[in-house]
């Protein structure tokens, strides 16, 4: 089992950055790829960037092309996985989840407790 903890929300201004992080704990050998999620009021979750953790290809999704940036860490315990979010808008606004999938999943299984990013015009 792979635990996941997010940190680094808050409240910014359109415009504004803010750089969020995720630190995986446990059976983090059974992990493939990590990718932060969000799910904005009203609104379905949906999959805003992912990484690989073998060779680090990176894939983001139309609406934060060009503004986030995923990257990723790791020592002896624990992985790491971080957003940088740059020129953000009020539609950023949303629940971000830090996810995890498990080499063999078809799917991501694993999610962290969610960090609230609320972006103010």
């Amino acid at each position: 089992q792979v635990r996941l903890v997010e940190s680094g929300g808050g409240s910014v201004q359109a415009g504004g950055s803010l750089k969020l992080s995720c630190a995986a704990s446990g059976n983090t050998y059974t992990v493939c790829e990590m990718g932060w999620y969000r799910q904005a009021p009203w609104k379905e979750r949906e999959l805003g960037s992912s990484i690989r953790r073998d060779d680090a290809t990176t894939n983001y999704a139309d609406s934060v092309t060009g503004r986030f940036t995923i990257s990723q860490d790791k020592d002896d315990s624990r992985l790491y996985i971080y957003l940088q979010m740059n020129s953000l808008k009020t539609e950023d606004t949303a629940v971000y989840y830090c996810a995890a999938r498990r080499c063999g999943a078809t799917a991501f299984d694993g999610w962290g407790q969610g960090t609230q990013v609320t972006v103010s015009s």
